[in-house]
């Protein structure tokens, strides 16, 4: 875990995988913490780099301070974090009032969105009188005395048979977090709503839902869906309050259905140069693409455009395997053929992750299959690079 300063408040956060891997960014309901998302990790890193971080007085993040806290605040957070990523656009993910985090950023910055995925979530969720009691009733008997009525509400009854120590787990980390900052979000629950704001916002939204749900049952994502235009919906069977916990397993994958970039129809069609212009800058950074970009000229344009729709939009955006298999391929290949491009993507298997291991067998296997030469080439090029020093 790590901290970062914004607005003058600690903000725990985790940013784990790749740097050339497409960011997800992971938002928890309220009273829980970035722990509900450990469960789904283990599918998501291969592919993507994820960033969680905990809400104000939530988990290890500081409390608010004065005055009221708004979606806005909470979505420049995010946004906050994303950047201290590096990030320009990323995917995101959010249940609960995560889920409204996630509606601020597809109402005012969908601009940085590749994709959101909504769970457990209204436009709506219940109404000001509820909450604004709640508020009251925690700054008064506080969320140790609270949680044994409020945890129950967030898993189906069968998630509780199978997992009997799970209400006391969850019981005594929302007693953990700060009575004021739990009843701040309350209040903005009741005060803030995005009836009316979420219309013609072109974001790519998927909504999820459970079946068991007696905070935003499924009625409340309706709701949710005709504001988005329409947005897909899918209420999974059997499932509470919070599914990345109740069904790890099936949310990553449902959520990697979601974030897969969508090549169209790449027989007939091809790719947009977009798709392969996103994913050349995520493997290779922003700073080397913006400046092959500006060395283009009328005699190499058209080519740096066919290798952008070819080379990163039809077999780097394609997830049938992750780029740290693609980077280890394509480093063998240019070690066996000696090509120049070598160097770049040396460089680049740094960025994707590859350990000091995995390059040494790529390049033994370059030895044996293509020859001791051009191995010899390649493991002197990648010790100039840094390899093997402790650098890389």
């Amino acid at each position: 875990m790590a901290f970062l300063n914004i607005n003058g408040r600690s903000v725990a956060y985790r940013l784990l995988g790749a740097e050339a891997n497409p960011l997800v960014v992971l938002a928890h309901p309220l009273g829980m913490s970035q722990a509900v998302w450990d469960d789904v990790l283990p599918a998501l890193l291969p592919r993507y780099r994820v960033l969680t971080w905990d809400l104000p007085g939530h988990g290890a993040s500081q409390a608010w301070g004065e005055g009221a806290i708004t979606p806005a605040d909470l979505a420049s957070e995010a946004l906050a974090l994303a950047d201290h990523a590096g990030a320009g656009r990323f995917h995101f993910a959010g249940t609960s009032i995560g889920g409204v985090v996630g509606q601020q950023l597809v109402s005012e910055h969908g601009e940085r969105l590749l994709s959101a995925t909504l769970t457990n979530t209204g436009a709506v969720i219940g109404n000001a009188e509820l909450w604004n009691t709640r508020a009251g009733r925690v700054r008064q008997e506080g969320l140790v005395a609270m949680s044994e009525e409020i945890v129950p509400r967030w898993f189906a009854p069968a998630c509780f048979e199978a997992e009997p120590a799970l209400k006391a787990g969850w019981c005594t980390q929302m007693g953990r977090g700060d009575d004021d900052a739990y009843a701040l979000l309350c209040e903005m629950l009741g005060r803030d709503t995005f009836t009316g704001k979420l219309s013609g916002k072109g974001v790519k939204v998927q909504l999820f839902g459970g079946s068991e749900d007696l905070a935003t049952p499924p009625a409340t994502l309706e709701a949710l869906a005709a504001e988005l235009d329409g947005a897909p919906l899918e209420i999974l069977e059997g499932v509470g309050h919070v599914p990345s916990m109740e069904v790890p397993g099936l949310f990553a994958e449902k959520l990697l259905a979601v974030m897969a970039v969508d090549l169209g129809d790449v027989a007939n069609q091809g790719v947009a140069y977009a798709t392969g212009l996103e994913t050349r800058q995520q493997v290779l950074g922003e700073e080397h693409v913006a400046r092959s970009t500006a060395k283009a000229t009328r005699l190499d344009a058209p080519f740096q455009q066919m290798i952008t729709r070819l080379a990163w939009g039809e077999l780097w955006s394609n997830d049938d395997l992750t780029r740290r298999e693609r980077s280890m391929i394509t480093t063998g290949i240019l070690a066996a053929l000696g090509r120049e491009e070598l160097t770049l993507h040396l460089k680049t298997a740094r960025r994707i992750g590859l350990s000091e291991a995995e390059l040494r067998q790529v390049l033994m296997h370059v030895a044996i299959y293509g020859g001791v030469p051009a191995a010899n080439h390649a493991f002197s090029l990648a010790k100039e690079l840094g390899w093997g020093s402790g650098e890389a």
